[in-house]
């Protein structure tokens, strides 16, 4: 049977600190606001957080396949995804905040697949320094996003995003290792995750502008 790698077992430490630190901030209903309108809002910030879960990860499996013409099929839905997402702020926040969230979530797809081409190659030093970036641009999101939004805090925030990354990397850990059984199950975990930071994004949404969602 194969040893799991170290990263594997960084990963699964990391997630459970993350898990355990964001079990407090469930989302709630805002009072005073159309429910209609925050559910739409709600369905489509979780409809393209899923989308950007299911892509990267076909992104960052045909980095093992090598297959070029799936590989770039993928990152063209991905590109397109992230700016989807990106996009969803601009009502609030104009154009130049949704660039910028742009640009710091690609920053996080690309830690990730970092992480990927180092996990193929068993490069164990860049491997570290993937993780390395994923947890800096973590850092970088909770940051921006606190400062529009007072209702996000930035250690909250933070945790969404790393355990959202320590995912990614359990994924690309268990495809390495051929572990498909615990596959099934990192799925859903990651599914129900961006859940979570969707429903985080539309409760403080709602918080800050009410008005929009009346």
């Amino acid at each position: 049977m194969s040893k799991i790698p170290r990263s594997t077992a960084l990963a699964v430490v990391i997630l459970a600190l993350v898990v355990l630190a964001g079990c407090g901030y469930e989302p709630r209903t805002v009072g005073d606001s159309n429910p209609a309108r925050v559910e739409e809002m709600k369905q489509t910030l979780r409809d393209l957080w899923v989308g950007h879960i299911f892509w990267v990860r076909h992104a960052v499996s045909n980095i093992a396949t090598n297959d070029p013409e799936e590989r770039d099929t993928a990152k063209k839905e991905v590109e397109a995804n992230t700016k989807q997402i990106a996009n969803t702020i601009t009502p609030f926040y104009g154009e130049v905040a949704a660039e910028k969230l742009y640009r710091l979530l690609d920053g996080n797809i690309g830690a990730v697949e970092e992480y990927s081409e180092a996990t193929v190659a068993g490069n164990k030093r860049q491997q570290d320094a993937a993780l390395a970036h994923l947890a800096s641009n973590a850092d970088e999101i909770a940051y921006f996003l606190s400062q529009l939004n007072p209702y996000l805090k930035k250690d909250i925030v933070r945790s969404l995003i790393a355990t959202h990354g320590a995912h990614h990397v359990l994924q690309i850990n268990q495809y390495k290792i051929k572990d498909y059984a615990p596959l099934g199950a990192t799925w859903p975990m990651m599914r129900q995750h961006v859940y979570v930071i969707a429903d985080t994004l539309t409760t403080a949404l709602v918080k800050q502008f009410p008005d929009k969602f009346s």
